[in-house]
């Protein structure tokens, strides 16, 4: 009802449906000269309470909600680590005698359950889920098929935290190939916590020790890097960004950039997986191989000076990750948000 409502439009709605009088009897001028009023007062009432409500004291805010941190637990087995959150089966790190080298799988999203990452898939089975290896180092492939032409072996393993908010497990490694010296040692630390039930970490940190001299020559197979599940892809729907905002692989590669994120729509949720490279590694920020296929590394390798890289008996490189396991859609900007804070850790 409008505040200026006049006496022909109060008469207005005493009318029937037919427009006849509908009961001026009932509703006649006295009951109408009483409407206006009481519209007339209503007029300066509703103001002055809307006025009184912004002016009167606002309750306090309640602070936002934060999730819980998820439940974690670790066991250990002869050939793997196996981690489950809230009781449920995340990720196992895989180190049998079969493998070419260490690796994370399945690496399960949040909501659906399903690996966001893949093995033995084509094109290029090679690629198994999130792993670290590297090619042509000392005429060695520490990558692709073959034990002979190089693996990396697990020689001990120290699970240190098994259960709560975070877990946390250590491993000495060795870079072997029949025939020819032992190119490096590793030490790897890795830790995985889940900060809310739409959200994993996965910090992965690895210091290479050379063993002898060591020759790398460029190649587009090296060091962290990850396979996405196909429905997660740039070539079936999915996308790719990192944090400059370019996207895809005709966007992403070989640019710089601190970290990539690849997401995609499945079963009607939306998961993804993002690689953060510290600033304190060499080479930050380092230049990235991807492929709509499914696959992102961030790697120098493929651009080295001169093309070789070489480390001298003894000399070392220490290298750190975080892998961010998502659910829902994060905005790129909330992303680049977590990797600042990680960042200065």
């Amino acid at each position: 009802m409008r505040k200026d409502a006049s006496f022909s439009d109060l008469q207005m709605i005493s009318r029937s449906p037919s427009g006849k009088g509908a009961g001026v009897g009932w509703f006649g001028e006295k009951e109408i000269s009483q409407c206006l009023v009481f519209w007339t007062r209503l007029g300066w009432i509703v103001p002055l309470a809307v006025t009184l409500a912004r002016e009167a004291p606002a309750a306090p805010s309640q602070p936002p909600q934060k999730s819980a941190p998820q439940s974690i637990s670790a066991e250990l087995k002869a050939d793997r680590v196996i981690v489950r959150i809230e009781g449920t089966l995340f990720t196992e790190y895989l180190f049998t005698a079969e493998n070419k080298y260490p690796y994370f799988f399945p690496v399960n999203g949040p909501r659906t359950g399903r690996s966001v990452t893949v093995r033995n898939t084509e094109p290029y089975p090679h690629h198994s889920s999130l792993f670290f290896g590297c090619d042509r180092v000392n005429g060695g492939n520490y990558w692709q098929e073959g034990l002979e032409r190089g693996r990396i072996v697990a020689k001990e393993i120290k699970l240190t935290r098994d259960a709560g908010s975070t877990i946390t497990f250590q491993q000495d490694c060795r870079w072997e190939r029949p025939g020819a010296d032992a190119p490096f040692d590793d030490h790897r630390e890795i830790s995985i916590s889940a900060p809310s039930p739409d959200l994993r970490y996965i910090d992965f940190a690895i210091t290479l020790k050379a063993r002898t001299k060591v020759r790398i020559e460029k190649n587009n197979h090296s060091l962290f890097s990850a396979r996405v599940a196909p429905e997660i892809s740039v070539k079936e729907g999915g996308s790719l960004a990192n944090a400059r905002g370019d996207l895809n692989e005709h966007g992403t590669f070989g640019k710089a950039s601190p970290w990539a994120d690849y997401r995609g729509r499945r079963e009607g949720e939306i998961e993804g997986l993002a690689i953060f490279c510290h600033p304190e590694n060499r080479w930050f920020p380092p230049p990235w191989f991807t492929r709509d296929y499914g696959f992102m590394s961030p790697t120098p390798m493929f651009w080295l000076e001169n093309g070789v890289l070489e480390f001298e008996p003894g000399e070392s490189l220490h290298l750190r990750y975080r892998v961010i396991v998502h659910a829902g859609s994060p905005a790129l900007a909330a992303i680049d948000e977590q990797f600042r804070a990680w960042s200065k850790k």
